[in-house]
């Protein structure tokens, strides 16, 4: 059988996450960033297995950003011109109450987006550059937007409504859509896959630097941590989390902030930035270990929030069979994973320290046999998730 590829483009603000994808075998054939753009100076990496190519130069815009990763494609290879790419996949973050699955791109498709900016301003319109570049670059091949809302779509309306004048919620779209849903389903998959059970309560924690749980029943999402936007639940990176919304009234009253500078506070000077002065999780830890008073401090602040939401999943299923550490931070920070699965031994979750040390790309359970829940580390693969469900569409 011949080898079919596509090509996953996620495109931010000033950046192009790239991938080379075998949807069948699961492969990534090559893969890339392009940092960033409109600046100076910009950087794009290529890596094509064990080879890596590094160039740093000025990148506009996403479109020469683009063209150059289609250059670094044939000059090094592989080409995409012998790659059989039947579909470009483009990860869009918000699609609202419009889309509950993969969309093949056409100028409604790309109309309905640009209309759900005011529900994503920060992520929306980047997604928007990268599909129109990529339609003008690769106009062969059809286009499919995959979004991160979308398996949370159809929550159940108590999990998804707030408790806010109804006409004025729903004149104005407010509910929870979450976010990093392609994540959140492709990883509970997995564990159902992995533990050949299709009826499992689940608990995923995707902790990056954006950072969100989700509770899964029999492959439905029935929760999730974040809302309206991605700032809603867990402590971040740079986000808050959850935070009474009186602080907004408060600051712009009191402190004199403007919305967009509490925007700014809350989206990108907070959590563990503004907790500890660091969001590199890996420096907040050897801060600990220097006995950093403040670092440690910011560390209860981050597992006490999970603590509340591993909780709270659990009583919202009825109970809680698989609990998944996944993203940068879960799928690395053995530390953060031993005192979180400390803080709930009263649920019975017992892990095997050992199992837990091991670094592995390798999904696997860490939990020891008698534990009462199954806890397991599975390596997200968003690009992959997103370069299937395009193949659906085909």
């Amino acid at each position: 059988m011949t080898t079919r590829t596509v090509l996953v483009i996620n495109s931010g603000s000033s950046s192009i996450k790239y991938a080379l994808v075998d949807p069948d075998s699961g492969a990534s054939l090559a893969s890339g960033l392009v940092e960033r753009i409109g600046e100076e100076m910009g950087a794009i990496t290529h890596k094509r297995g064990q080879e890596k190519t590094e160039l740093t130069e000025p990148v506009a815009d996403h479109g020469f950003g683009l063209s150059e990763v289609l250059r670094l494609f044939e000059e090094q290879g592989p080409s995409l011109a012998q790659a059989n790419i039947v579909a470009v996949g483009h990860r869009v973050v918000q699609g609202g109450r419009y889309f509950s699955g993969p969309a093949l791109v056409d100028d409604e498709v790309v109309a309905r987006i640009e209309q759900l900016v005011p529900l994503g301003p920060l992520h929306n319109p980047a997604h928007l550059k990268g599909i129109e570049v990529g339609r003008r670059l690769l106009a062969e091949v059809p286009h499919v937007v995959v979004f991160d809302t979308a398996f949370f779509q159809d929550l159940p309306e108590e999990a998804a409504r707030y408790a806010l004048d109804r006409e004025i919620a729903d004149t104005y779209s407010i509910r929870r859509y979450g976010a990093h849903g392609t994540s959140h389903q492709f990883v509970s998959g997995a564990v159902s896959t992995l533990l050949g059970r299709d009826d499992l309560k689940q608990v995923v924690l995707h902790l990056g630097n954006g950072a969100s749980a989700s509770a899964v029943v029999a492959g439905r999402a029935v929760d999730t941590s974040m809302g309206l936007t991605p700032l809603e639940g867990l402590v971040m990176g740079g986000r808050t989390g959850d935070i009474d919304p009186a602080a907004v009234f408060h600051l712009a009253r009191v402190a004199g902030m403007s919305i967009d500078q509490i925007d700014h506070l809350f989206n990108r000077g907070s959590g563990m930035k503004g907790l500890a002065g660091d969001n590199d999780m890996r420096e907040v830890w050897k801060r600990i270990e220097a006995g950093d008073a403040q670092a440690r401090d910011a560390m209860d602040i981050y597992l006490h929030r999970l603590t509340k939401y591993v909780g709270a999943y659990t009583a919202v299923m009825g109970g809680l069979d698989a609990l998944t550490f996944t993203a940068g931070i879960g799928e690395n920070d053995d530390l953060l994973r031993a005192e979180l699965c400390q803080r709930l031994a009263f649920m019975g979750v017992q892990i095997n320290e050992g199992e837990n040390a091991v670094r592995s790309s390798e999904p696997r359970v860490i939990s020891t046999p008698d534990s009462a829940v199954t806890v397991l580390v599975v390596p997200t693969n968003e690009e992959l998730a997103i370069a299937r469900q395009a193949m659906t569409l085909l």
